[in-house]
């Protein structure tokens, strides 16, 4: 082959996303964060962005914290920007999942692109140190004389902590419509309420609070683990008589029109970045668990994501 005929190839093929990751140039990643700073999904998108460029397969990350209704705000920004844009990547996980079903967005999932899950991680709940209650078994009594007076502070409703306050209440005997919850819009405003005294309880991923459980400034009282965390000494919901489990994924989307040699290309790139220093510092660090699911497998995982989820909202008087 001529060399001219060699190297027009290799554009049609590099347009395509479809050369091996060792021949194409590092990309310039976009990362869309449909939340504010401070929160889960901002600090796996930012954790990713160093791992893709730690592997060599980004040149740059560029960020994009857009927050609001569980993710539906930026996803709805995604879909309309970012279509056919093969280095663009959103985060999302199972908050997203709960928001969409209870909040109906006019966007879709569907039309954006499943890439890979990439970590799984339990919620925990913790009260302000000037807390009176010192126990999940306080905040439980209370719930049952005045389901009100207890606020519960969270991410977006039909966050995965929002759906485990109302799998507490229905297991305990309150009516779960009656919980008081008060959702965020991200991690840092919803530390900054609890520090503050301005709920009752808080809720999220262990590794946003870990910092403040570690310093005093909050006490973790439950885990939504079936066993103890490791390392952690928090007592499982389960160790304490209430009966519910669940956790906390989270993953990333691409843009919605891209090729499926440009869906295999990006894919890879994510996978790649999964196996790099930066990434396994990021997993301990922040108490992560690797749960990395790529391509129609992760496609099929979300669709039974959505009906599970919805089952539990249902059963629990969310929806």
């Amino acid at each position: 082959m001529r060399r001219d005929a060699f190297l027009k190839s290799l554009a049609c093929l590099a347009a395509a996303g479809a050369l091996p990751l060792s021949a194409r140039a590092a990309a310039n990643v976009k990362m869309m964060i449909p939340a504010n700073p401070g929160g889960g999904w901002d600090t796996t998108g930012r954790a990713l962005g160093k791992a893709l460029q730690d592997a060599g397969v980004a040149s740059s990350v560029s960020y994009d914290n857009k927050g609001g209704a569980a993710g539906a705000i930026g996803l709805a920004q995604f879909i309309n920007g970012s279509k056919g844009d093969p280095n663009a990547l959103m985060v999302m996980g199972a908050v997203m999942v709960g928001g969409i079903i209870t909040g109906k967005p006019p966007v879709s999932l569907s039309q954006a692109t499943p890439i890979a899950r990439l970590t799984s991680e339990y919620n925990v709940f913790v009260l302000p140190a000037s807390s009176p209650f010192k126990t999940m078994k306080d905040v439980i009594e209370q719930m049952k004389k005045d389901p009100g007076s207890v606020k519960w502070g969270g991410g977006s409703r039909g966050s995965t902590e929002h759906i485990a306050a109302a799998m507490i209440a229905r297991d305990v005997g309150v009516d779960p419509s009656k919980i008081n919850y008060v959702a965020f819009r991200g991690g840092g405003e919803a530390t900054a309420a609890i520090l503050g005294g301005n709920v009752t309880v808080g809720g999220s991923g262990y590794s946003e609070f870990a910092e403040y459980i570690n310093t005093g400034k909050m006490r973790a009282i439950a885990v939504t683990s079936d066993a103890r965390l490791k390392g952690i000494a928090v007592p499982t919901l389960k160790e304490q008589g209430v009966n519910v489990v669940i956790g906390n994924w989270r993953g990333v989307y691409g843009a919605g029109g891209i090729t499926a040699e440009q869906r295999k290309a990006l894919t890879e790139m994510v996978v790649k970045a999964t196996k790099s220093k930066a990434w396994t510092e990021a997993l301990e660090k922040n108490n992560w668990t690797p749960a990395l699911m790529a391509g129609p497998e992760f496609e099929t995982f979300v669709d039974n994501e959505f009906a599970s989820l919805r089952a539990v909202m249902a059963k629990s008087g969310m929806i």
